[in-house]
Order: structure tokens, then C-alpha cells, then sequence
């Protein structure tokens, strides 16, 4: 009988999770790693493959919401898979899924690069922002996307690229979303040409903005909640009094209503309830289902949904 296969380099088991989230939640993954290369990762998730085992990704853990039980079989971190390359006269950007989105968009803003100084404020990776269509300040990833490199969890072997036409973008939405492909990069078509100085100003202006009016100092996902257009996800949760609402450490942020904050020492399990009871005050008040930008893994109960009729 043929010897099992040896797990790859940097296999690590029983690691807590809550280090790997904005939120500082999360239970233990039952293999956890963090490739350096996309080779790494490829190599990780053929092992998960042949082992049988599950297998995700996340990134800079933001707009993630991981279940105190933890996770099973082989959950990836691409933070360390970063890196990018930019032509400053064509106006291409391709970066590593890992790469944080705001690096980015300072680093374009530098070369004289317009089109992401909205995303300076967005704690998470490009590959995130890709899955999710990140986006704020009345830009969005699809505007700019060009293509993105993937892998199928079936066939990691066999890298592919997607144009951002195949990707079925809308408000918060891609296809990511429901097929299980993971991002290794993301190529991206700016606007070459324009005053460094300038976009860079822009740029600082966009954070400042969005660092003066949420809670940048407490852990939190980010926004929580899709805004039902035409109204904005947070007013409706602030007309309804619920700032400051809380379960155990979970609060709804005092400076910004669309955002939960952990205040120290909140579980997983609390913040969920607590995203439950702003879903169901704010459908109760305004018959208005708040679809959460959140992904939930590892957890049994479903996610909230409104009474049937």
C-alpha cells in the first residue's frame, strides 16, 4: 500500500480564527495556512482535494463572521499573498488576491492613476473586493476590473481567467459569491494621465472622510448591511433608535448606525442575534429586508430571512 502524501509546508492545526477577523471573532480552524505564493496556495488546496476536506479562503477577514465552533477541514489566508504591478502610461494595475485594497489605491494615486481613491477606506484585500464588488464613495471594483485569475476547488490545478463580463457584477454581488472559486489575482484598467498630487489629495480626502464618520477605532466588518436603494441601510437603523442597541459585546456603533462593534470580549453567536434584531425591527417598522454584506460561515442556524406572508 502506497505512503499518504505528506501535508505541504506551513499546515497548522487548531489555530483560533479571531486574530484573523476584523471583528476578533471566530472559533478554531481544524487546518488552518497562509501561502506566500500563489503556488503555495494551489498546493494547499490540491492537498484538500485529495484529503477530502473543505476548503475556503479569506483575506483581511473584514465583512467575515466566523462561528465560535470554528470551522472544519482547510481554511486559507491570502493575507500574505500580496504584491502588485503598475503601468503607469497604460493605466494597468494586476494585483495579488492579498494585496490590502487601500495599498492599492495609494499606490495608483502615486503613479497618477485614477479610479480607486474610493476604496481607501475598505479594510479588506483585492481579492475581497472583487467577491464582494467592494465599494464607497460612489465608486465601485466593477467600474475598473478588467479580469480576475481563479482557481475551482475540483481542479486547482488548472488556474483560469474570468473577464470582469463573466463575473455577473451588480450592487454588493458577483458570482464569486455563489460559486466556489478562489481569487489569485485581479487585473485592473485605470485612467493613466492624471496630476499624482491631486489624486493622491483625493484620495486622503476619502478616508478622512469615512475615518471621521465610522468607527475605525473599535473592531468591526465594515458596513453591515446592503443599503435597499433608495434609502441608506443606516438612517433606517438610527430613525428606529437602535444606536447603541447591544447583545453582550455586540453594540450597533454609536457614531455610525450601519455599523456592529465588538466592545470587548463579544462572540460570534452575540453579534449574529444582534444583526437578527436590527433585520427584524427595521422589516417590522418599514416592511424592508436588510440584506447583510456579511458572509456567516460555520454556523448551523441559517441566516435570518422575513416571515412569510
Amino acid at each position: 500500500m502506497a505512503d499518504r502524501e505528506a501535508p505541504p509546508h506551513g499546515l497548522r492545526q487548531a489555530i483560533a480564527l479571531h486574530d484573523y477577523t476584523t471583528w476578533k471573532v471566530g472559533g478554531p480552524a481544524q487546518w488552518f495556512a497562509e501561502p506566500g505564493s500563489q503556488d503555495e496556495l494551489i498546493a494547499l488546496a490540491a492537498w484538500a482535494v485529495a484529503e477530502g476536506l473543505v476548503f475556503r479562503c479569506i483575506g483581511a477577514g473584514s465583512n467575515l463572521l466566523i462561528a465560535d465552533a470554528g470551522l472544519e477541514g482547510l481554511t486559507l489566508c491570502n493575507r500574505r499573498l500580496q504584491g502588485s504591478r503598475l503601468d503607469g502610461s497604460e493605466g494597468w494595475v494586476e494585483a495579488e488576491a492579498g494585496e490590502p485594497i487601500p495599498t492599492l489605491a495609494r499606490k495608483a494615486a502615486r503613479a497618477g492613476l485614477h479610479g480607486l481613491e474610493w476604496s481607501v477606506g475598505i479594510p479588506g484585500t483585492v481579492g475581497g473586493a472583487v467577491v464582494m464588488n467592494a465599494g464607497a464613495q460612489g465608486g465601485c471594483t466593477a467600474e475598473w476590473l478588467h479580469s480576475v485569475r481563479v482557481i475551482d476547488p475540483a481542479r486547482p490545478e488548472q488556474p483560469f481567467t474570468l473577464g470582469a463580463e463573466e463575473l455577473d457584477f451588480a450592487y454588493r454581488h458577483s458570482r464569486l459569491q455563489q460559486e466556489p472559486l478562489l481569487v489569485l489575482s485581479a487585473l485592473f484598467r485605470l485612467e493613466a494621465g492624471h496630476d499624482p498630487t491631486a489624486i493622491t489629495a483625493r484620495t486622503s480626502g476619502n478616508l478622512h472622510s469615512r475615518t471621521s464618520t465610522q468607527p475605525y477605532q473599535q473592531p468591526s466588518c465594515g458596513s453591515v448591511f446592503r443599503n435597499p436603494e433608495p434609502n441608506k441601510a443606516g438612517q433606517l437603523i438610527e430613525a428606529l433608535g437602535l444606536k447603541g442597541l447591544s447583545v453582550g459585546g455586540a453594540q450597533v456603533s454609536t457614531l455610525h448606525a450601519n455599523f456592529i462593534v465588538n466592545t470587548g470580549g463579544a462572540r460570534a453567536e452575540e453579534i449574529d442575534s444582534l444583526v437578527r434584531q436590527v433585520q427584524e425591527q427595521v422589516h417590522r417598522a418599514h416592511a424592508i429586508v436588510l440584506h447583510p454584506e456579511v458572509k456567516r460561515l460555520g454556523f448551523r442556524q441559517p441566516a435570518w430571512e422575513p416571515p412569510g406572508p
